[in-house]
């Protein structure tokens, strides 16, 4: 008989491989600190997903949010949770979240060198129809002098520079993919323990894919290269097959799955929304860290998304990522129109 026991008493969580990478690299604590505090947030707020009819939290709360969505009371349970979480880290000093206008500043006695933006809630206009929604982050150090008062400026720093991404899918399981800048790792929330474990190590997009994913009930408004491009992914004339299309609407969902599968996710300007609508800081900015540490890219149309220099804290900008040999070909489409422009 096998004295192996049915349970992994080895167990990878996600704490110890950052408090590793952070020994290996001679860190201080303070991260480790802030991403705990994020975690147990994000536990919460699965724990809220799951039991959100039986707790009465569907629903709209009455107000509208500073980007003009309606804030539904889901949504305002988990900006307050990761607020004060994150503020009780010690490890933070400005925090920018969709749901607030203005950046917060964390109190001097709690501050730490760190900067978070996040989306606490993304795809929320799907939570009363059961569709997956998640939790976005990008984290970045403080980068003022010491003593110096903090402002929402520190939070204006080219995605080149963060430190840290990752967000929080509450599908089918909750789980949390997140990239220090050393490739992307995928960890799942094993509900018997209360803790994420490591599932999926140094996760690589495929070169290229099959899907393409975008909301073509804008086709209306689209511009001609984007047209062109779909055009060919339905009506291929090199005998390949047509790609599939498949579209959530929930950012996280659509992001996650165009990196497990491979293909293009695309979020484009158009004639309606000539700047794109996604928010640089705390949607574009964290994927597109995470889609180039899993070998992907993405693109504005015009340049690469972590190289934006923001200007705004709710700034919007197009997005298209994925594969890259995907998303090398829609460039191609776009430069063909301008240079026959």
């Amino acid at each position: 008989m096998s004295d192996q026991s049915p349970f992994d008493t080895d167990v990878q969580t996600m704490t110890r491989f950052v408090m590793e990478q952070g020994r290996k690299a001679k860190g201080t604590g303070e991260f480790t600190q802030l991403l705990n505090s994020l975690l147990t947030a994000i536990k919460a707020i699965s724990c809220a997903v799951r039991k959100a009819g039986l707790a009465h939290l569907y629903g709209i709360a009455g107000t509208v949010n500073v980007t003009g969505d309606e804030v539904k009371k889901l949504d305002v349970l988990s900006n307050n949770l990761i607020i004060n979480l994150l503020k009780s880290s010690y490890s933070t000093s400005v925090l920018v979240t969709e749901e607030n206008k203005e950046a917060i500043i964390v109190e001097p006695e709690r501050r730490g060198k760190y900067v978070v933006c996040f989306d606490p809630l993304d795809g929320s206009s799907n939570i009363d129809c059961l569709v997956s929604i998640g939790t976005i982050f990008g984290i970045y150090r403080n980068v003022s002098d010491s003593g110096e008062q903090p402002t929402e400026n520190l939070a204006l720093q080219p995605g080149r520079t963060m430190v840290a991404a990752g967000y929080a899918l509450y599908g089918s399981a909750t789980l949390v993919a997140l990239s220090t800048g050393q490739g992307v790792n995928f960890f799942m929330l094993d509900p018997a323990v209360g803790e994420f474990i490591l599932v999926e190590r140094n996760v690589k997009i495929k070169k290229k894919g099959k899907i393409y994913s975008l909301n073509e009930g804008y086709a209306k408004y689209f511009d001609p290269a984007l047209t062109d491009y779909i055009q060919k992914k339905k009506f291929p004339e090199d005998g390949s097959a047509p790609y599939s299309s498949r579209y959530v609407g929930s950012m996280v969902a659509d992001v996650h799955r165009t990196l497990k599968y491979g293909g293009i996710f695309m979020y484009p300007a158009n004639k309606k929304s000539p700047k794109g609508k996604l928010r640089l800081l705390y949607e574009c900015n964290p994927m597109a860290f995470i889609m180039e540490q899993a070998g992907g890219k993405a693109t504005t149309g015009t340049q690469l998304v972590l190289d934006v220099k923001p200007e705004s804290l709710h700034q919007r900008v197009p997005l298209i990522m994925g594969s890259p040999d995907d998303v090398d070909e829609f460039l191609s489409f776009v430069k063909k129109h301008e240079a026959n422009a």
